[in-house]
C-alpha cells in the first residue's frame, strides 16, 4: 500500500538470482497480506517473481515436528510446495517467510529458503 502510494521510497539493486519462487505463509494467506509481499519482491529489479500456488507447507506451526505427524505433514507439502521448490533452477530464490515453512523446505526439498527481509538485505544499494 505503502508503494501504492508513493510513500516508500527503496533504492533498490538487482540482486545474483534473476528469479525467485514465493511460498506464502499460512498466516499471510489467512489476512489476505501476499500481495504485498509480492509487491516489494516486485520492486527489486530484474528479479522475476512466481508464487506457489500452495496450500499449508505441511508443518502448521509446530503441528510438522511432532513424529506422530510426520507423514501427513510431509504429504501435504508434496502436493504442490515441495515438487515445486524441486523443480526450481539452482540458481533460484526460494523465498518463504515462515520458519516452519523454511525448515520443511529444507528437510524436504534440500534447499535453502530464505525470508522477503533478506531479498531486500541483498538488493538495498550501499
Amino acid at each position: 500500500a505503502e508503494a501504492a502510494k508513493g510513500d516508500l521510497q527503496l533504492k533498490l539493486k538487482a540482486v545474483p538470482a534473476k528469479r525467485a519462487l514465493l511460498h506464502g505463509h499460512c498466516h499471510q494467506k489467512a489476512f489476505a497480506v501476499m500481495s504485498s509481499v509480492q509487491q516489494v519482491l516486485a520492486m527489486v529489479p530484474e528479479l522475476a517473481v512466481e508464487t506457489v500456488e500452495s496450500s499449508c507447507c505441511g508443518m502448521a506451526g509446530s503441528f510438522g515436528y511432532d513424529a506422530k505427524h510426520y507423514d501427513t505433514s510431509m504429504a501435504m507439502g508434496e502436493l504442490s510446495l515441495l515438487p515445486a521448490v524441486r523443480e526450481a533452477d539452482a540458481d533460484c530464490l526460494i523465498v518463504a517467510d515462515g520458519t516452519s515453512c523454511r525448515h520443511q523446505i529444507k528437510h524436504g526439498a534440500s534447499r535453502e529458503a530464505i525470508h522477503v527481509a533478506r531479498v531486500l538485505e541483498m538488493a538495498l544499494a550501499e
